[in-house]
């Protein structure tokens, strides 16, 4: 019985090379493919897949809070993250949104189809590097304690809206995205500058990139 699989990165090209990579071995089978957060979310939903193959910096919602709604709404979905980012801060956020399994973009071929099939078979994988990264975090611990993080300041919604104005968009754009009105997203972002104790957009945007909220450059 072949494993399903949802491929959610921003970068077609990257999909095309995920895709002609998986569908090369016999038992694994591509249902679908999402260019963002929000569509991940929504083709989870539709296509059920038993595992899905998640970018963390993608456009209008991170992998980190795509996956945290996935696994809330079908926990039988296994979320797989592919990121470039070691750092221990994304791996231990998207462990806690609710990854079954985390691996660099730069990993070989065959590393990837085995962590497919181990967290479709409700293991977890973590590339070695990634393991070490953790191990280094703890140490750290100490050190990070006083270092207020954005995934424990602000809530779901006010972290999307932070990314969705990060990214470029006005308040009327992401009211629209969101599908609430004005004032409400008005309120959020008075509501993460007071918070964040921020002054400015480029503030905001500088901080998004930062936590991780979004893959914008600086």
């Amino acid at each position: 019985m072949s494993i399903r699989i949802l491929l959610a990165d921003d970068h077609t090209l990257m999909r095309k090379g995920l895709r002609e990579l998986i569908s090369k071995k016999i038992g694994l089978d591509i249902v679908g493919e999402a260019g963002s957060g929000m569509e991940a979310v929504q083709l989870a939903k539709e296509l059920a897949p038993e595992v899905v193959v998640m970018d963390i910096g993608m456009p209008d919602l991170n992998g980190i809070e795509a996956t945290r709604q996935i696994t809330r709404q079908n926990p039988h979905i296994r979320v797989l993250a592919l990121s470039m980012y070691s750092d221990a801060r994304y791996v231990t956020e998207m462990l806690r949104a609710g990854a079954a399994g985390y691996m660099l973009k730069d990993a070989a071929a065959e590393e990837l189809i085995r962590a497919i099939v181990a967290v479709a078979r409700l293991q977890t994988y973590l590339s070695p590097d990634i393991a070490g990264a953790l191990v280094e975090k703890h140490v750290l611990l100490a050190t990070l304690k006083g270092k207020a993080s954005a995934f424990s300041v602000l809530s779901e919604k006010e972290r999307q809206i932070l990314q969705l104005l990060a990214e470029g968009n006005s308040t009327k754009e992401v009211a629209s995205t969101l599908q609430r009105s004005i004032k409400t997203v008005e309120t959020h972002r008075h509501n993460i500058m007071a918070k964040l104790r921020l002054h400015s957009l480029p503030e905001l945007t500088k901080y998004a990139v930062r936590e991780g909220l979004t893959g914008l450059e600086q």
